[in-house]
């Protein structure tokens, strides 16, 4: 028995209080397993609050594995043996054959989503607060942390130096080996910024500091800026932050980005049945499960993006034709999605066919210029170079 089968089979959710009223026309299978970020996370926390729902309305056993990194999360779904992950941005670089899936055993997956949260939180570049910066522009020539090995987060900090007119070029790089060490060269004045969700430790340990912290406006009705940001990172979208370190909340939100967390992918060929069901029960059944673990309210169906970077899964679209929410500009954009993926697979295909080297650095590069001419064909933007 393989590890990964004797944890999916170790790891039983608890159960509460059998509710009524569940959503119909909804087949799910006895046993359920997914894979999740890991067991501290809130994208696992949301998991259980979800499996418990699935197991008192519908008698389904619900089993999560945790996955310590990117590749341990998506592993299981490439291969079949999971059929959903609670994945988080990695799984837009996974269907885009990107970063650390431009590997010869990875390439472009056929990834669709199922749902995705959009909560209270956002995602963006803290900046120390005695540096006089109000927004993204206000960086020039200012202290920016680049992280070695950490393509995420450096391309976070690319997007918000560009929705302010800025680049690499604009600002004085300041290299780190790792995210936690950016913030602690924050407090001790090595550098002035470092990209972070806006609840995590570090940032509440930065607003603490004497330092202080703020978090730079991007103001949605900033349209060039909003075009600059997403020709670089095109996931992130524009978020009124109500939870964020430092002076914000409610009363005074960081008018900031965020993009999904988690989210809950499966691949193309996921049984449409298993789809279907899982986005009824997520849209119909919200009220039982919404305050059951933080984030949950993310899940709304007024917060679904539904012109995302991702396509759902062809059932998902059935789904939101049934009850009305779909338009032809969001089937249009869905296609656009679809044939991106088309074209990555066979170019993909085309390329791995054509004894690429065998030199990792060199496969990876020759990779990405293949995909980057057949994307631009196609009258696409590559994103990724």
């Amino acid at each position: 028995m393989s590890r990964l089968t004797r944890g999916l089979m170790g790891l039983t959710l608890s159960t509460l209080p059998a509710l009524a009223f569940s959503a119909d026309n909804v087949e799910l299978p006895n046993t359920l397993a997914m894979t999740a970020y890991g067991t501290g996370s809130a994208g696992y926390s949301q998991m259980v609050s979800i499996g418990n729902l699935l197991q008192n309305e519908y008698g389904t056993s619900v089993r999560i594995l945790p996955g310590e990194n990117d590749v341990s999360r998506m592993t299981p779904l490439k291969t079949g043996r999971v059929p959903l992950c609670a994945c988080g941005i990695a799984s837009y670089y996974g269907s885009e054959g990107v970063l650390m899936f431009a590997d010869e055993n990875w390439g472009p997956q056929p990834i669709r989503v199922i749902t995705t949260s959009i909560a209270s939180f956002g995602l963006g570049v803290a900046v120390a607060g005695d540096i006089g910066v109000e927004s993204p522009e206000d960086l020039r020539g200012k202290r920016v942390s680049w992280i070695r090995g950490d393509d995420a987060l450096n391309l976070g900090t690319e997007a918000f130096l560009a929705f302010g007119g800025l680049t690499w070029d604009d600002v004085e790089k300041v290299e780190f080996p790792g995210y936690g060490r950016a913030f602690e060269g924050i407090v001790s004045d090595q550098t002035d910024t470092g990209f972070t969700m806006s609840v995590a430790p570090p940032p509440q340990q930065l607003a603490a500091s004497p330092r202080g912290i703020v978090w730079p406006k991007l103001d949605p009705a900033d349209k060039e800026g909003w075009a600059r940001l997403q020709k670089v990172a095109p996931y992130f979208q524009p978020h009124t932050v109500t939870s964020a370190a430092g002076d914000y909340g409610k009363d005074k939100p960081w008018v900031g980005a965020s993009y999904p967390y988690p989210i809950l992918v499966a691949n193309a060929s996921t049984d449409d049945a298993l789809a279907k069901s899982l986005i009824r029960v997520f849209i119909e059944d919200y009220d039982k499960y919404k305050d059951a673990a933080p984030g949950n309210a993310g899940y709304s169906l007024d917060n679904q993006n539904m012109q995302w970077v991702i396509p759902f899964h062809d059932a998902v679209v059935e789904y939101y034709k049934e009850i009305g929410h779909w338009t032809d500009e969001m089937q249009a954009h869905q296609d656009r999605l679809v044939e991106r993926q088309r074209i990555l697979k066979e170019t993909w295909d085309s390329y791995t066919a054509s004894n690429p080297p065998s030199d990792e650095d060199a496969f990876g590069k020759g990779w990405m210029a293949a995909r980057a001419k057949a994307l631009e064909a196609a009258g696409m933007n590559p994103v990724f170079r």
